[in-house]
């Protein structure tokens, strides 16, 4: 049986006049299990570029890590493959077949691979059709609640306006996750990126088209492993209090806040999406009104639900005090997210600034995230770093942009801003 636990870090005393709590909220989940594909509960849908560009050695590693995952997919999970162009269509199963997603068994599966061989590119790229397509899909199988998608492209969306892939986006969120992966260096990481974050997924680059095979299958064991299909984190705080954000900061930076939907007036839920033996962190932030020094009050309460019933709970505090010794203390924790979500978007503005010629810009952001990346411990960070910039003082952010970098290397840098470094406790 799935059991969750919710540990409270944070510094809660407050100084006269204070209004503003920050705590990081450790979710941990034990005894999940694997996810429930012999009972028809789970589905999956892989979706791949077949527009013109993927050609010749491309689109043959695109086919044959399609026919690998088809190979990996538990027997009794539904699922379907979709070809994705400026249009996207059902290639399995087959168009003209009766249903639109079926379970996958070995007959199935040697079918699903024959019509991935057939699979040729030519056409442009909508990612929109994509996505309205899975959902589509998806929603013929009403019993499968763990819903997981693969999307694979390897250039820019450049068949339809920005805003058409925006609204789809918004329209398919909440209805399943997905997990992008570009290949190659033609691909926008911030189309990629938004598809992602709001469908609670990852995106990775995979800059050689022989990984795509061992990228698909790593995924699949990932959701696969997810034995919870869908838990909240729901926040309450009291009457005249208010949140000020709630951000996943572990093991990735993901920014919650927007997507709340009431419970009761006091209680907001945030998905946090399927979930195996695993932890993440949380920051939350709430303001509340000032109270006298001495006074105590519960500032928040951190629940995590699933299928309704709270299975987890933690209390985020407030005291208000006159002794600087106390209310100056910033938790270690706080501290530690606090600067990881700063890396996080100090990285993405300097590669953009970059992009659009302003190096002056480039240079002082990503000279920030050198120095945050070493603050923080974040090795992978300055790892990448090291890569895009020449560094002459980590401990000040003293560093000159490197000529000739490559677009892999910008590209893998961005992509992995989001991922975090635990704190050490």
């Amino acid at each position: 049986m799935a059991t969750f636990r919710a540990e409270v870090f944070q510094n809660e005393f407050l100084p006269d006049g204070g209004t503003d709590v920050h705590a990081i909220v450790t979710v941990s989940a034990e005894g999940v299990g694997g996810a429930a594909t012999t009972g028809g509960g789970v589905a999956e849908i892989i979706m791949i570029d077949t527009s013109g560009s993927m050609t010749g050695p491309m689109l043959a590693a695109a086919k044959h890590a399609a026919q690998v995952a088809v190979d990996h997919i538990p027997d009794g999970t539904w699922f379907a493959i979709v070809s994705g162009s400026h249009v996207a269509q059902r290639v399995f199963p087959y168009p003209n077949a009766p249903v639109a997603i079926v379970q996958m068994e070995p007959a199935a599966r040697e079918e699903a691979k024959r019509a991935v061989s057939r699979l040729g590119a030519q056409g442009g790229t909508a990612m929109s059709t994509w996505l309205r397509l899975a959902d589509q899909i998806f929603a013929t199988q009403p019993a499968a609640t763990q819903r997981h998608a693969i999307l694979l492209t390897d250039g820019k969306n450049e068949s339809e306006p920005r805003a058409q892939l925006t609204s789809t986006i918004q329209a398919v969120t909440g209805r399943f996750q997905c997990d992008a992966r570009g290949v190659g260096e033609r691909w926008q990481v911030d189309e990629l990126r938004e598809i992602a974050t709001a469908l609670l997924g990852t995106v990775e680059l995979i800059a050689d088209p022989a990984d795509i095979a061992r990228d698909f299958q790593s995924l699949l064991r990932t959701s696969l492993s997810r034995g919870v299909a869908d838990a909240q984190l729901r926040v309450w705080t009291p009457q005249g209090g208010q949140v000020l954000f709630v951000r996943q900061v572990a093991p990735t930076v993901e920014d919650l806040t927007s997507r709340r939907t009431a419970v009761t007036p006091l209680i907001g839920a945030y998905p946090t999406g399927a979930w195996a033996d695993e932890s993440r962190d949380y920051h939350v932030a709430v303001r509340v009104p000032s109270k006298n020094v001495g006074a105590e009050q519960l500032a928040a309460r951190v629940q995590v639900a699933v299928a309704d019933e709270v299975v987890a709970s933690g209390l985020v505090k407030a005291a208000w005090s006159d002794d600087a010794s106390l209310t100056a203390r910033i938790s270690p924790e706080v501290a530690h997210y606090t600067g990881q979500a700063e890396l996080a978007s100090v990285i993405q503005e300097g590669l953009a600034a970059k992009a659009a010629g302003d190096e002056a810009t480039a240079t002082v952001k990503l000279g920030r995230a050198v120095q945050l990346a070493a603050e923080t411990g974040n090795d992978e960070a300055t790892s990448k770093l090291r890569r895009v910039v020449e560094i002459d003082d980590e401990e000040h952010g003293t560093v000159r942009l490197k000529r000739g970098a490559s677009r892999l290397d910008e590209m893998a840098l961005d992509t992995a801003s989001t991922k975090t470094s635990r704190v050490r406790r």
